[in-house]
């Protein structure tokens, strides 16, 4: 049985290429989420010398990039469908340039906030995921998969220690820079590490976003409380990053050149070991032993649910559908994290900082009752084959193969997109229907 994944697909003889693609493209994600990242541990810090600047501008600032990046995350992906991965990664990267020498040399919030704007606006992390897609057999994608997935944990961290010791020599003007400069990088990373794919070899619906199926992932509520959920996550990341380094000089006396000190072991720590983290936070953000106690708790959940819930959305999205479900809940991240600094900021201003940690306990905990009544996912297998024939009741015919539990058909390609358990499946039936 042949079962058809790209158009032009990839075999094992080509694994050294796959391996080159696989390791450019996750430096590409890395020096990307490396400078959004680098900003958030001590913007709040630096924010109030811009003219202009109050509590509820600085949190709007902060997660301006979410709000362009949410709008913009699906239609550059269907962009890249019609003109190619590499373009639109290219114009992501000037655009994430543009924007992060606007944001240096601000000295107004109101362009710091048009920086950040045009860095989000260069929304490529959905392409990049499909051109490792692309660039991969369906042996070795879920591989892929998890290096980048990987790869985005340890830019988090990195970028906890590396922005208090950068900005240290110029405050966040000289994150901005460097920024820029990870921008140029990844520039040259695109045009000379990662190989050329002919745009016959782009990958099917279960890696990229559907039109006519989003309406569909918006409203399926197994898939719409894993998008809440990841929205509540960087709500109420955003968020915390918002008092997190004040509290640290303030409450700690920790100069902000040595927060990484402070960062380092926490990150490292929970990776091994939110909502009584956040409430009790709105008591305790006073107290030192508590307050970092808790905040080991809050990275501890907050590493465990960023690399559970992606997996969980695959799981669960329909036949056919998967990359539609990736695209809505990436736009629901970055959505999370504009709401996350843009309304953090607005409670600060006319509440203050317990008042913030109760919002966050209060959104958490609504998430996690509407999340218990999920079902849990089946152990499926995600497969698409080419059909020999299109005939009317070509989907009974496969839901009557055993262990095929769900069938989408697209009778213009000849091609079925299933959901299978493996234990149950009888492939030999299935071979009869495939080309």
């Amino acid at each position: 049985m042949k079962m058809i994944y790209n158009a032009a697909p990839m075999t094992d003889d080509l694994f050294p290429r796959q391996t080159q693609a696989v390791v450019s493209l996750t430096s590409l994600y890395m020096l990307r989420m490396l400078g959004l990242f680098m900003i958030l541990p001590v913007f709040a810090l630096y924010a109030k010398d811009y003219s202009g600047s109050t509590p509820a501008l600085i949190g709007f600032a902060l997660g301006a990039y979410g709000l362009s990046q949410a709008i913009l995350q699906i239609p550059f992906g269907l962009w890249s469908d019609r003109v190619g991965r590499r373009p639109v990664i290219v114009v992501g990267l000037i655009l994430f340039a543009l924007g992060s020498i606007v944001a240096a040399g601000a000295h107004s919030i109101y362009m710091v906030i048009l920086g950040r704007l045009l860095q989000g606006s260069g929304a490529i992390s959905g392409t990049l995921m499909a051109y490792v897609a692309d660039s991969t057999s369906e042996k070795n994608r879920t591989k892929a998969m998890a290096v980048i997935g990987a790869s985005i944990g340890i830019s988090f961290g990195v970028s906890l220690i590396l922005g208090p010791m950068l900005s240290a020599y110029g405050g966040v003007t000289a994150i901005f820079w460097v920024t820029a400069l990870l921008s140029g990088l990844g520039l040259f990373v695109i045009y000379f590490a990662v190989p050329v794919l002919p745009k016959a070899g782009y990958t099917s619906r279960e890696v990229r976003a559907v039109p006519e199926l989003l309406g569909t992932s918006f409203a399926d509520k197994n898939l719409l409380r894993l998008n809440g959920g990841i929205f509540t996550l960087h709500f109420v990341l955003m968020s915390t990053f918002l008092v997190l380094p004040v509290l640290l000089q303030d409450v700690e006396g920790l100069p902000r050149a040595h927060h990484w000190q402070v960062y380092l072991p926490l990150m490292f720590f929970s990776f091994i070991a939110m909502i009584p983290a956040m409430l009790l936070l709105s008591f305790w953000h006073m107290q030192r032993i508590p307050m970092l106690a808790l905040y080991f708790v809050f990275f501890t959940a907050f590493n465990l649910l960023e690399a559970m819930l992606p997996s969980l959305i695959s799981k669960t999205a329909p036949a056919g559908s998967r990359g539609t479900a990736m695209g809505v809940y990436s736009t629901s991240q970055f959505l999370g994290a504009f709401c996350g600094g843009a309304i953090g900021g607005l409670i600060l201003q006319f509440g203050n900082v317990s008042m913030l940690f109760i919002v966050g306990s209060a959104l958490v905990c609504s998430w996690l009752v509407y999340a218990l009544s999920m079902a849990k996912p089946l152990p499926l297998k995600n497969m698409a084959l080419l059909l020999k024939d299109i005939d009317g009741d070509i989907s009974d015919k496969l839901l009557d193969i055993a262990g095929v539990e769900e069938v989408m058909v697209i009778p213009e390609q000849r091609r079925a997109y299933i959901k299978v358990n493996e234990k149950e499946l009888d492939r030999a039936a299935l071979e009869k229907l495939a080309h």
